[in-house]
């Protein structure tokens, strides 16, 4: 494997395991067991290292949103939709906090702007059975799916375990209630 490669690699571990707090020159190099020089040769600085790796992030998240296989329905693709963008938070909630402190910080990280198109092009597909716009329900979503990803985050700062799946499932079909016109229903 390539130095290059080596040092996002370990980049990417740290950030799962221990969050972005911990996201030092010592620490990568230590899980590289590659010297701080390299890493400078190679991204410029560790900001630069963390920056790629939120990048390398965001494609994986992307890839895993374009493979995904969905249904036929738009409604309940869009569901799909939001219960793999959360699972992503809970399987890797230190990852995703960072992720969003990047997004939050202005950072233009182009699979961070292609996610969200497929989230638009997923409601316009079901755009004759929504109540509120297209912008409006793509609000709606994006803040739900962050709010029960948040759930996660901060389980350990509430000291409390992850989430019920209750919990989770009543977020999203609260916003889907909120989103679906009467006639479409609810639930798919």
């Amino acid at each position: 494997m390539k130095t290059y490669d080596m040092l996002l690699n370990a980049a990417l571990k740290l950030l799962e395991e221990k969050g972005e707090a911990q996201f030092t020159t010592r620490n990568v190099c230590a899980i590289a067991n590659i010297t701080a020089p390299s890493l400078y040769h190679h991204f410029g600085s560790v900001d630069g290292l963390l920056s790629a790796a939120i990048e390398q992030a965001f494609s994986q998240f992307l890839a895993s949103k374009q493979a995904a296989v969905q249904s036929d329905d738009p409604a309940t693709a869009l569901r799909e939709g939001w219960d793999d963008y959360v699972r992503f938070a809970a399987a890797r909630p230190r990852l995703y906090a960072a992720m969003m402190s990047r997004v939050l910080d202005g950072a233009e990280i182009p699979a961070a702007s292609q996610a969200y198109s497929l989230l638009l092009s997923r409601i316009s597909a079901m755009q004759n059975r929504l109540a509120p716009s297209v912008d409006d329900v793509a609000s709606i979503i994006w803040a739900s799916a962050n709010a029960a990803s948040l759930l996660y985050v901060t389980a350990q700062l509430r000291n409390t375990g992850a989430p019920s799946t209750e919990v989770i499932a009543q977020i999203r079909e609260n916003a889907f209630r909120t989103i679906l016109n009467s006639e479409a229903g609810a639930q798919p």
